[in-house]
């Protein structure tokens, strides 16, 4: 795996190092020594899946609030997202700044959502499949959100929303 530190602190592109030859290629989607040498959280407690139907298709922005923040290592395994992360550590430099990546399936890349940022993303492509890993238990007690739109953030979306759950539409405007 080969990391590539973002410009907000904590967050990283890694791309998968391919081993090819006739059969194809093998790659470490995961490594916690790799993980902590870098700083980065090293625990997987759960890994998920999501399914998006049509491209437009919104997550997020999601987080969990303390003691069960999580990191999170999103890749897609089937079409294309448009991933997006927002820091919201008061203490951070980089608070309320954002960051969008394309993330698609066979390119290789993954990113690393560090505890304390938020995430969401729009799909590019119908039938895009996301999958997670998570470092800590789902805790829905714990569970936050801010508005996709919200114009704290001004996250500039690559393309038209068509597809969002109430929840995620619904978010209250964000106050630090």
């Amino acid at each position: 795996m080969i990391f590539h530190p973002q410009e907000l602190a904590g967050a990283f592109v890694i791309e998968l190092q391919r081993f090819e030859d006739n059969r194809g290629f093998f790659a470490r989607t995961w490594d916690p020594e790799a993980f902590a040498s870098h700083g980065l959280n090293p625990r997987l407690a759960q890994c998920s899946v999501a399914y998006n139907r049509i491209a437009g298709t919104v997550r997020g922005m999601h987080w969990q609030d303390a003691p069960h923040e999580e990191a999170k290592l999103v890749r897609v395994t089937a079409g294309a997202i448009f991933d997006v992360i927002i820091d919201l550590r008061p203490s951070s430099p980089t608070y309320t700044k954002w960051l969008g990546v394309e993330l698609a399936a066979g390119d290789g890349r993954m990113l690393y959502v560090p505890e304390g940022f938020a995430h969401g993303y729009i799909t590019l492509a119908d039938g895009t499949e996301v999958t997670y890993g998570i470092s800590a238990a789902y805790a829905p007690e714990a569970a936050r959100g801010v508005r996709w739109d919200d114009p704290a953030f001004g996250v500039r979306w690559p393309r038209e929303v068509v597809c969002i759950s109430d929840r995620d539409r619904t978010y209250p405007d964000f106050t630090p």
